[in-house]
């Protein structure tokens, strides 16, 4: 479930399978430290925080309501967007934004044990999402200035698989490394404490290693711009003239509505004890089963529905996609219902349901791509991912309250119910029937 915005793939020629012979190694010295620390921050703002604040005694309302808001950053990044161009490089902002990510990791650390930590923690983990935000912003851009064309196709899968495992360190690793810490020292506050100080000391060397391995493109430099304000209106204006831009939107935000009150209660309702409706699972378990087997599962679909819409296209994989994204959250009925003990039913549950998941999810990254051809088309792509972010943070923050009152096994059949009207706005899209398929010169 969880997903983040990602790094934003550039709308390019049909991917190279491959590089050359003589293609350079040295993306290879950057390229995988730079999406791995991409994906970190947004873990831990998005998932690490709902965890930590669920160890920590937080409601579940208050944990969707506030951490809901953490999107924000994700949802606007496009309206500063135009200022990581127009000033200093793209790889000062990046280096920069490292800095100061592992300065935030290193507050997080220092407020934790505070009387106030509530308050405290979600003020740095406001400044955490907007940092990482920008850097998304930066790190995409210089990805496109610093290599070839044939090589940014090449690399886009390294891109994505580093990403990806940023995901399993994350919300995996770094949650079953903060169960194990809280059994050992017997303090929740002292575990959480040395998780979010060693991702500061991690972002520190990063940042000194991008410093002496990111390369210095001629081309990385502010852009120089006599009229910013009219070329600034104009990319927004031209997206929201695109012939049926209503339905377009309307897909953007309710495709996930089940999905973003899904996300929200499903760490919750693993941790939660079995007298509350949850399946009382350790810290641990839950960054096996969910943060690590989850997010594999997650990845398997994504690339089965990439090489299955390369096949036949989107338009045809349509409904399929979308039955396969919403039919497995009824798992979450059947745990809730049952409470099963089994450790492999739990997590063979939530691999069933991330798999699907991660294949029907396929269809929304397309049609983002879809949507963002033409003029423009980095710039567009920004603007779906900041609605698709809207789509997420919105219902998630009622999703907690939503939960109180109706208990876990109701608030289960309610997402089943909110897939409605991601049905109904599917069945207004209209989409080329060629988009998304190989032609024969292009495999």
């Amino acid at each position: 479930m969880n997903v983040a915005p990602g790094p934003t793939a550039p709308h390019r020629a049909p991917l190279q399978m491959e590089l050359s012979a003589t293609s350079p190694a040295k993306p290879w010295r950057w390229i995988p430290t730079l999406y791995f620390s991409q994906g970190i921050p947004y873990v831990a703002a998005m998932t690490l925080s709902v965890i930590l604040y669920k160890n920590l005694g937080v409601s579940n309302s208050d944990i969707a309501l506030y951490t809901s808001w953490l999107y924000l950053p994700w949802v606007i990044k496009p309206l500063w967007s135009p200022i990581v161009d127009l000033f200093r490089t793209k790889r000062w902002w990046i280096v920069t934004l490292q800095f100061l990510l592992g300065a935030a990791f290193a507050a997080v650390a220092l407020t934790v044990p505070g009387p106030a930590f509530f308050r405290a923690t979600l003020a740095v983990f406001w400044l955490m999402a907007f940092s990482s935000a920008t850097h998304d912003i930066a790190a995409d851009g210089f990805y496109l200035l610093a290599l070839p064309n044939h090589q940014q196709a090449a690399f886009v899968g390294v891109r994505s698989t580093f990403y990806r495992l940023a995901m399993i360190a994350g919300q995996g690793g770094l949650v079953w490394l903060a169960g194990s810490l809280t059994e050992s020292t017997g303090n929740v506050v002292q575990a959480w404490t040395l998780v979010f100080g060693g991702l500061a000391v991690m972002f520190v060397l990063v940042a000194c290693y991008h410093w002496f391995a990111l390369p210095k493109p001629a081309v990385d430099h502010a852009v120089r711009e006599t009229n910013f304000g009219r070329g600034y209106f104009s990319t927004f204006g031209s997206f929201f003239r695109k012939p049926g831009i209503g339905v377009m939107l309307g897909y953007l935000l309710l495709y996930r509505l089940a999905e973003s009150q899904l996300l929200k209660l499903a760490t919750p309702f693993l941790l939660d004890p079995r007298e509350a409706g949850g399946l009382g699972l350790s810290t641990q378990q839950v960054g096996i089963y969910y943060g690590t087997i989850g997010v594999i599962a997650l990845t398997v679909g994504g690339l089965i529905g990439g090489y299955v819409v390369s096949r036949v296209g989107l338009k045809r994989l349509l409904w399929p996609m979308i039955a396969c994204m919403h039919v497995p959250n009824a798992v979450f009925v059947l745990l809730a219902l049952g409470q099963p003990e089994n450790p492999a039913l739990v997590a063979g549950a939530v691999a069933v349901e991330q798999l699907g998941y991660g294949f029907g999810f396929t269809a929304y990254m397309l049609y983002m791509m879809y949507i963002a051809r033409g003029e423009h088309q980095t710039a567009h792509y920004a603007i779906c991912t900041g609605f698709m972010a809207l789509g997420m943070m919105l219902p998630g923050m009622a999703a907690g309250w939503i939960q109180e009152q109706l208990g876990y096994v109701n608030f289960f059949w309610w997402v089943l119910l909110a897939t409605l009207p991601s049905l109904l706005v599917t069945a207004l899209l209209r989409i080329d029937p060629a988009f998304g398929r190989k032609t024969s010169t292009a495999e």
